[in-house]
């Protein structure tokens, strides 16, 4: 069997775990074994085509992890929608008090709201932006 051969059925072995796992570096390395494809195509010794395919399918997983990276900010837990699924949810307040705190009923329990930084105290509905601790951080709607 020719070398290409092998390296066209890895480039394609690696797709299908990509596809079955959904891990997109699988997808990066299968570019680097269809260089190394190419590479023997080209009639390269096999030295070559593993350190071309080693260097681009590094060089795809490497530029994909940064562009990732850059992409996603950190979010603090306590504004993460994923950890605190009550965020964005709408709460009554019917009076503050001189502390800027207000009891507020939600899910069927007893709540505790405070006012998010330059928000003004007043009766209505607010929006829950942030959880601290069992405190409700809600702003105006």
């Amino acid at each position: 069997m020719d070398l290409s051969t092998v390296w066209w059925l890895v480039t394609g072995g690696l797709i299908a775990v990509e596809l079955i796992t959904g891990t997109f570096y699988l997808l990066m390395l299968s570019v680097g074994a269809a260089a190394s494809a190419l590479a023997a195509h080209a009639d390269l010794s096999l030295t070559w085509q593993i350190v071309v395919g080693a260097i681009v399918g590094g060089l795809s997983v490497t530029l994909w992890h940064l562009k990732k990276a850059r992409t996603q900010q950190p979010t603090e837990s306590s504004r993460n929608q994923d950890v605190h699924l009550d965020l964005g949810e709408v709460v009554q307040v019917l009076v503050w008090d001189e502390l800027g705190l207000a009891q507020v009923k939600h899910r069927g329990a007893q709540w505790t709201a405070q006012l998010a930084p330059g928000q003004v105290p007043g009766a209505g509905a607010f929006r829950i932006t942030e959880m601290a601790g069992n405190r409700l951080i809600v702003e105006k709607i």
